[in-house]
């Protein structure tokens, strides 16, 4: 049974007060990050670390982003309630709830099928209306497009045409981008039909995107 006790509210609490010292100002974001039980994410052994600001292991060698990333990533695409989300790399499914709860329309994709399955089991008990899909999301998902954000939460090698694509024109994508050890988060503007305005916003550590457009990991 998932529960959220007060003791974790607390917890979340003194979350959002250091997410504000180390930057992030969206009202919004912040709201949504209270709101989410971060623990119902977490692997149940060790749940008493969901609120600590670090990234955490999950399955098949994924992991559950820092809350940090999570709010920087969403806070840099500027999400308005009704907005048509793709997010590229379910994982444990925090970040998607992070966005649903924000109002937006989501589709997630996830190329691991264990992590999949979880995910659309625990959105179902949070009664979260979100499209969860398996497959290669290094592509995108060209037959939903256009979308009005794209947030890519796996290191990419570079940004795709395919994706840039997939914005309708005034959407913005999120995404790191870099080698296997460190990318440089970017965020692009789409503000034309062939018009692109990119900017950087700090460095981060994510585990690889894999798929077409991503990396050939063996």
């Amino acid at each position: 049974m998932l529960k959220d006790t007060y003791k974790h509210k607390g917890q979340r609490n003194q979350l959002i007060l250091e997410l504000k010292k180390l930057g992030i100002q969206s009202t919004a974001v912040l709201k949504a990050i209270e709101h989410v039980p971060r623990h119902f994410f977490f692997p149940s052994d060790f749940a008493d670390k969901a609120y600590e600001n670090i990234a955490f292991p999950i399955d098949e060698n994924q992991t559950i982003s820092q809350p940090f990333t999570v709010a920087k990533q969403t806070e840099l695409l500027d999400i308005q309630s009704g907005d048509k989300v793709l997010e590229i790399g379910t994982g444990s499914g925090y970040q998607a709830a992070v966005l649903k709860i924000m109002g937006v329309h989501l589709h997630t994709i996830e190329t691991v099928e264990i992590l999949h399955k979880k995910a659309k089991i625990l959105f179902s008990k949070l009664g979260l209306n979100i499209s969860a899909i398996l497959g290669d999301g290094s592509s995108g998902i060209p037959e939903l497009a256009p979308f009005d954000k794209i947030i890519i939460t796996a290191g990419s090698p570079s940004l795709s045409k395919s994706l840039l694509s997939q914005l309708k024109v005034g959407g913005k994508l999120v995404a790191p981008v870099g080698d296997l050890d460190v990318q440089k988060m970017i965020l692009v503007h789409r503000i034309g039909d062939n018009e692109y305005q990119e900017t950087t916003h700090g460095r981060f550590n994510f585990v690889p995107l894999t798929g077409t457009n991503g990396w050939s990991i063996s």
